[in-house]
């Protein structure tokens, strides 16, 4: 079986989205001084490779641990979208014709822009992004998730003139965001199930995963 890891590295000095809690990683004990060895940890909920719940926007939505796991596994419908510009908008004109498998039960919406093999430049801020008309006409397919291989599905402006639509809709209708994928480029074929298991972290707005397609024989 083939399997397709879709998630950056968790290590010091990593990009996160400004402002966000560093990634931290240290001993605690070590197998030399103590006989075994313990890390210590300290990031925010959205580092890496991660995904948002309701929660994450919406005082009532749903935390993390109270989404259904079922929810995280899913085969995966990728778009390409790798010929947009730095800040170019994604629209539904873009997603129309994919509009028809969307409306699968369970499918997961991979948007492909090609902008994860920027990670951890400045060039990353400067993803396209989804507009906010066109992740409402997701929605009402039935798609429960959408993934980007970007900071964000919304624009990244570090100047407070952003908006976040996309992550508004998506997640004001119960669904979950995945971001910073890579990777994307590997699911050639119409035969991946995604996977982008969470910690199960009470209360929680998101959480990082270990993001991966595997490959089916149907």
């Amino acid at each position: 079986m083939q399997v397709v890891d879709l998630s950056h590295t968790l290590k010091p000095g990593m990009q996160i989205y400004p402002g966000d809690p560093v990634f931290s990683c240290s001993c605690a004990t070590t197998v030399e001084k103590d006989g075994y060895a313990v890390r210590s940890l300290s990031m925010g909920s959205h580092t890496g490779t991660h995904v948002d719940a309701p929660s994450h926007f919406f005082a009532d939505g749903k935390s993390i641990e109270q989404i259904p796991l079922s929810t995280f596994i899913g085969r995966a419908l990728r778009v390409d979208l790798t010929y947009k510009m730095p800040r170019e908008a994604i629209t539904w004109d873009d997603l129309a014709p994919y509009a028809p498998r969307m409306a699968s039960s369970g499918v997961i919406l991979l948007l492909h822009t090609g902008w994860s093999q920027y990670w951890c430049t400045e060039k990353y801020l400067e993803h396209p992004f989804l507009e906010r008309a066109a992740a409402e006409q997701i929605m009402a397919t039935g798609v429960q998730v959408v993934g980007v291989d970007t900071l964000s599905p919304d624009e990244t402006r570090l100047d407070g003139t952003g908006s976040y639509g996309a992550h508004q809709v998506i997640l004001g209708a119960g669904g979950v965001i995945a971001e910073n994928l890579t990777n994307l480029h590997a699911l050639s074929g119409p035969n991946y199930v995604v996977h982008l298991i969470p910690l199960k972290i009470d209360g929680s707005d998101g959480s990082p995963v270990r993001a991966f397609a595997s490959e089916t024989t149907s």
